[in-house]
């Protein structure tokens, strides 16, 4: 059991396995806002009935921080009582016949800094309702398998907030008394209260019409605060090209008669797919050129996607519980993913998609699967549910619905989504609904001769480790592949059963060359250049023949399974990866593989005092990769964006994670070093790469063109590193003048990053120019906060940075997006954060517990920076331990942070 604030009920931990249907079904619900944001009354028709497959049970309703006033069953009073925070009815009719429930209350927007129910943000009214916000509005049945139809009336000061928006269709609007107006909005699906959702403002929208394949006519509008209406184009562009490639894709076509898009800069999350009225993080709507990066617009475009794509899995569909919240989370982050490639149009940079999504997969989700947090795909348990919007849930959730996808094939996958709908339109359903479906729509495949088996990835928590042993045999020709499995112990779970592993993989020469593949007992004819194995046991071995050479193992192509490969590769065989692989994540994994090496050698010589004595700090690199990397960058078939991820050394935190014990200071160091090293080494390489990307002409957001910009971007930085040790004036004078010049965002950031990160003179000077520049536009000082939150600490200067940026006039820590930028740019820049002196460990509680007074969902994301302190170092860890107990004893902390906090602290 653990401490809640005041007020509220003793929490407990909720399990999976205690799951029951709801004792009573909610048909129909007729709400009517009067909109006030000290005082807003709401008036909740319900006709409720019992669920007759359920032991009859009293009607207990959810409810947090509300006022009631009345409750009225069939139109005349009754005896209720309250049972915490929950409205609970007992004597209600018995019987089957529908009961009329009416419910008045009032609540105060204004005062909600949760951002969590009904909220106001500069004037306008917004709902976040997911996980359980909607109790937050009204008393109800506040869990997702109650599914109701949805009568929403607003009314309000016509003045103060002429757009009113809900689900659905709008059915009648006009004029009432005293300046107010009023519109109804009909929602024609059945839906859970999370994805309920009303907004009132002083809004502008750009409107677009358009006609489906269906035939069917739609109305796509984007609304945001006036003034912002330029910077919509790219959303509803991305609007339109994911209605249209979900109808090509999957045959699902918008089901509304229009469908609404709204921003806000005061949201808790990135975007709410709530049914035909989706509420967006303004970071994912607005965007021109002159300040959003190329990231930007291609994250917007992935963000309306994904939402978009919920409209069939997560709306039409939806859970049964939050358990099975990846159901509709890791279903359509596959689709945003499958979606961008499908957009990228190429196949270098549908490679170069992929290998961004892994990166994130590996250097976040990995970690949270070995740290105290650790939790299955379909989670056993939990105390907070907002706690459990992971990337387990969604990018590791994803990972589980490619290998479906990989292990039935791209058609038999769209077979089994159209039987998976037409099995659960309209449902609240399991991810062993949905992992049925595919493998009832493909019983011959891998999915359905191993279902029981593949279901584990749902349920076991943890990495797989992936060992590959390969022989060859000169005189037979053959060679033989042993895969073996592992999975080390994780929260709650000790021993992990084998999983169904689908290994993407081929075979190379010596001198590049593709070798058939062709195993035993198989005829020639079956031979391929490139095939899934696909692994069920402890350990099997798979036999190749005809094999005329020793080959090179090109193992787990485009990542087949999110699982640790641990292959014995020599070098020269990486740099036979890197240089001839025809699987560009293989080859880009090749560099990654060598980088990791020779950082982990470095830090290990560092540690054991075994540098010999003269021998630079810098001389981590060997010729021979460095040479390979020169080679690339002078490889005219190779696209710039892939150029630009195989010159990206492995991340700090990467490198981390492959440590029994972790030195941040010895890490940052090390990385350092081999980023001084590239500069240093390949100087001229370098110069010829920014000569031949810097100019990509007139602004546009496609690949090729932001492949070059990154790159560019990248030359540029290295310039700098290598001016900032010899003290030349000629790179940092190009990059602040760029800065000065630039015609797009992303060059212009490039430009400010290459002299922060390389600590020039001009920085300052730079950052104070920008901020001039965009003072008056709020995603763009965003950047400009995290920014310098994460700068490289050379001196221990970025503390004091932080703590003054905080003062100033436009940081607001009550806005997530602010508190984001600087607060958690500095958390997890770990160079920086990581202090012998633990004044960054003290920042950190700090702000855990003041954030937690206002915001309990953000003060838990930032108090996640400490999951694996256990792995630091001294004296770090135990100035760590320090610092996470002393927000442990904090009085009323909320559900959110002190169940990560505990978890953090478990032995």
């Amino acid at each position: 059991m653990l401490q809640l604030r005041d007020g509220q009920a003793p929490a407990t931990a909720i399990y999976r396995a205690d799951y029951e249907a709801p004792a009573w079904w909610i048909d129909t619900v007729d709400l009517t806002f009067d909109l006030d944001p000290a005082k807003t009354r709401v008036l909740n028709k319900m006709r409720v009935r019992r669920n007759p497959d359920v032991a009859a049970q009293p009607l207990r309703l959810d409810g947090d921080e509300l006022n009631l006033a009345r409750v009225l069953v069939n139109g005349a009073g009754t005896s209720f009582k309250m049972d915490g925070d929950q409205l609970v009815l007992e004597n209600l009719p018995e019987g089957s016949e529908p009961v009329e429930l009416e419910i008045f209350t009032t609540c105060a927007p204004a005062k909600n800094t949760k951002l969590m129910g009904l909220y106001v943000s500069e004037d306008t009214f917004f709902t976040q309702c997911e996980a359980e916000g909607f109790r937050r509005i009204t008393y109800f049945l506040d869990r997702p398998d109650v599914m109701a139809m949805y009568t929403v009336t607003l009314r309000a000061s016509k003045a103060q907030y002429p757009v009113l928006l809900s689900n659905g269709n709008l059915v009648d609007s006009g004029d009432l008394d005293e300046g107010r107006h009023f519109a109804k909005w009909v929602d024609p699906h059945k839906k859970p209260s999370y994805l309920f959702a009303l907004v009132a403002g002083n809004l502008v929208a750009r409107e677009q019409k358009i006609k489906s394949r269906a035939g069917n006519n739609h109305l796509l509008q984007v609304f945001v605060r006036p003034g912002d209406l330029e910077k919509t184009e790219h959303a509803m562009n991305s609007l339109m090209h994911s209605i249209a490639w979900d109808e090509a894709r999957f045959g699902l076509s918008l089901d509304l008669e229009r469908f609404m898009i709204v921003a806000t800069s005061d949201f808790n999350m990135g975007a709410m797919e709530n049914k035909g009225l989706n509420i967006f993080n303004t970071k994912y709507v607005l965007a021109s050129q002159a300040t959003a990066t190329d990231t930007d617009y291609f994250n917007i475009e992935s963000v309306v996607g994904h939402e978009y794509f919920h409209n069939w899995t997560g709306d039409r569909v939806t859970c049964r519980d939050w358990f099975q919240l990846s159901l509709k989370e890791g279903l359509t982050v596959f689709r945003d993913q499958e979606f961008s490639m499908d957009m990228a149009g190429s196949q270098s940079a549908r490679a170069v998609k992929r290998i961004d999504d892994v990166r994130v997969l590996r250097t976040v989700q990995f970690p949270e699967d070995a740290g105290p947090m650790a939790h299955p795909v379909r989670p056993d348990s939990y105390i907070e549910i907002n706690n459990f919007y992971t990337v387990t849930i969604y990018e590791k959730g994803a990972e589980v619905v490619r290998m479906q996808h990989n292990l039935v094939g791209r058609e038999g996958f769209a077979k089994g989504m159209k039987l998976y709908f037409e099995r659960h339109d309209g449902q609240a359903v399991t991810c062993d609904d949905f992992s049925q479906a595919i493998a009832d729509a493909n019983p011959g495949s891998p999915l359905a001769q191993h279902l029981q088996q593949f279901r584990r990835w749902y349920s076991q928590a943890g990495t797989p480790v992936l060992k590959a042993v390969g022989q060859y045999d000169a005189a037979a020709q053959t060679y033989t592949l042993t895969l073996s499995q592992s999975c080390a112990p994780t929260v709650g779970q000790s021993e992990k059963l084998p999983f169904v592993i689908p290994v993407q993989m081929g075979l190379i020469s010596a001198s590049g060359q593709e070798i058939a593949l062709q195993l035993q007992g198989e005829d020639a004819a079956q031979a391929t250049l490139s095939r899934m194995l696909v692994l069920t046991e402890a350990e099997q071995s798979f036999v190749f023949t005809n094999v005329a050479e020793a080959p090179v193992p090109s193992l787990l192509r485009t990542f087949s399974a999110p699982v640790v490969l641990d292959c014995e590769f020599s070098d020269a065989e990486l740099l036979t990866l890197l240089a001839h692989d025809s699987d560009p994540f293989n080859q880009w994994e090749a560099s990654q593989r060598l980088g990791l090496r020779y950082a982990l050698k470095a830090i290990a010589d560092s540690a054991n005092n075994t540098l010999t004595s003269g021998q630079s700090s810098t001389e981590i690199l060997p010729a021979a990769f460095v040479q390979a990397l020169r080679d690339v960058l002078g490889n005219d078939k190779l696209d710039a964006a892939f150029k630009d991820l195989v010159l990206t050394l492995p991340s700090e935190g990467y490198i981390a994670d492959q440590l029994a014990e972790i030195d941040p200071q010895r890490v940052h160091a090390v990385r350092e070093a081999m980023q001084l090293q590239l500069a240093t080494a390949l100087q001229a390489d370098w110069e010829a790469v920014w000569e031949a990307n810097r100019d990509t002409g007139a602004y546009q957001p496609d690949h090729v063109s932001a492949g070059r910009r990154a790159l560019a971007g990248r030359a540029l930085t290295m310039l700098c590193l290598n001016a900032a040790q010899t003290g030349d004036t000629v790179w940092p004078g190009k990059a602040y003048q760029r800065c000065k010049d630039a015609g797009n965002m992303t060059d212009r950031m490039a430009a400010l990053s290459a002299l922060v990160y390389s600590a020039s003179p001009l920085a300052e000077q730079a950052l104070q120019r920008f901020h001039a520049l965009f003072q008056q536009d709020a995603l763009v000082l965003d950047k400009w906060f995290s920014l310098q939150g994460a700068a490289s600490d050379r001196d221990g200067n970025v503390l004091p940075a932080v703590k003054a940026l905080m003062k100033h006039p436009d940081f607001q820590i009550k806005n997530p997006n602010r508190a984001r930028s600087l607060i958690f740019s500095y958390c997890n820049n770990a160079g920086a954060f990581h202090r012998t002196d633990a004044a960054g460990y003290v920042f950190w509680a700090d702000r855990v517990i003041e954030i937690d007074g206002f915001n309990p969902q953000v003060a838990a994301r930032l108090a996640r920076v400490m999951d694996r302190w256990k792995k630091l170092a001294e004296p770090y860890r135990a100035a760590a331990r320090s610092a996470v107990e002393r927000v442990a004893a904090k009085p009323n902390l909320s559900n959110d942070v002190r169940e990560v906090i505990t978890r953090a602290l478990a032995d």
